[in-house]
C-alpha cells in the first residue's frame, strides 16, 4: 500500500485564502519590499513567484533591483533606508548574493520586526529559546504540511537530516517546542541510515539527489522532502528516492508540489504577522 502523498499546493492555497481573507479587514495594507542584486535567472523567476503571490493575497509587494556590481555598503545603505521607512512591513533580500556581499553583514543589517525570512539572528535566538519572532518560512511550512498530515508530534521520534541555519536548524528547534524527540543528523553522521530507520518523522534537507533510499524509512514514518535537485536530463527530484519510499511510508511530500509551495506562502504569513506586531508595539 502506497503511503498518503501531502499535497503542498493545496495546504499552501489553503493557506494564501486564509491570509486573503485577513488582509481584507485591515484598515491598512501590508508592505513587502524585496531587494534583487543581479540578474540570476533563477533569483528572477522566484521574485516574480513572490509578487505575484503577495498581489494576489492584497499585499503590497516591490522590488528593488540592483545591479550585480553593488558594494556591500551600497546595499546595507538601502538596507537601512528601509528599515527606517515606516510604511515597510517586510524586507527580504534575495540569496545568493554576488560574491563581493557577505550574506551574513545584509542579514545582520534587515531589522529584526522586518525580517520575513526569519534569518536574522536575534530570531534565530528567539526561536532557539522558545520565544516569539518571525520564523524561517520553509521550517514554518514543514510544521504546517506535518499538521495537515495529522501526524502527532508530542513523544514523536523525528530525524532531520541537515543541520543548515535556513532549515535543518530551525525545523529541529519547531519539532522540539512541539514535543518531539529529535536528531539532527549530517554528513558526519556515522550512519545516516539506522538514525533514519528509528525515526517516525524524516525530514530530509541536505540537497543530494535521492540520498534517502526507501530501506532507511520505517515503516508508516512520515517523509517531510525539503530537497530540489534537478538532475542531468532535466528531472526534478528531492532528497529522498520518491519511488522506493512511498510504498514505505505511511505520508510523504512529492517533489515538486510538496515543500516548495509553502515558503512563499509562509513568507506572506510572516509579512502579514510583522505588519501587525509592528502596529501593536
Amino acid at each position: 500500500m502506497n503511503a498518503c502523498i501531502i499535497d503542498g499546493k493545496a495546504v499552501a492555497a489553503a493557506l494564501r485564502t486564509r491570509l486573503a481573507d485577513q488582509v481584507a479587514t485591515l484598515p491598512f495594507t501590508p508592505r513587502l519590499v524585496v531587494v534583487l542584486v543581479g540578474d540570476d535567472p533563477a533569483s528572477t523567476v522566484y521574485v516574480r513567484a513572490k509578487d505575484r503571490a503577495a498581489n494576489a493575497v492584497g499585499i503590497t509587494a516591490n522590488t528593488i533591483r540592483l545591479p550585480a556590481d553593488t558594494s556591500e555598503a551600497a546595499l546595507i545603505a538601502r538596507i537601512e533606508h528601509l528599515n527606517a521607512d515606516p510604511s515597510v512591513d517586510g524586507i527580504l533580500v534575495q540569496l545568493p548574493l554576488p560574491a563581493q556581499i557577505g550574506t551574513q553583514a545584509v542579514i545582520e543589517a534587515i531589522d529584526p520586526a522586518k525580517d520575513v525570512d526569519g534569518f536574522h539572528p536575534l530570531n534565530a535566538g528567539r526561536l532557539a529559546s522558545g520565544n516569539p519572532g518571525l520564523v524561517p518560512c520553509t521550517p514554518a511550512g514543514v510544521m504546517l504540511l506535518l499538521a495537515q498530515a495529522g501526524v502527532t508530534l508530542a513523544g514523536a521520534r523525528a530525524v532531520v537530516l541537515g543541520r543548515s541555519t535556513i532549515v535543518g536548524r530551525p525545523v529541529a528547534a519547531l519539532l522540539l517546542a512541539a514535543h518531539a524527540t529529535v536528531t539532527i543528523a549530517h554528513s558526519r553522521t556515522r550512519d545516516l541510515a539506522a538514525e533514519c530507520r528509528r525515526a517516525d518523522i524524516v525530514i530530509a534537507a541536505v540537497g543530494k539527489p535521492e540520498l534517502v533510499r526507501g530501506d532507511w524509512i520505517a515503516h508508516g514514518a512520515t517523509v517531510i522532502d525539503v530537497g530540489v535537485n534537478r538532475l542531468p536530463d532535466g528531472r526534478l527530484v528531492g532528497d529522498v528516492a520518491f519511488g522506493e519510499a512511498v510504498s514505505v511510508a505511511g505520508a510523504i511530500t512529492p517533489v515538486p508540489g510538496g515543500v516548495g509551495p509553502m515558503t512563499i506562502a509562509c513568507l506572506l504569513q510572516n509579512t502579514l504577522e510583522a505588519a501587525l506586531r509592528r502596529r501593536e508595539a
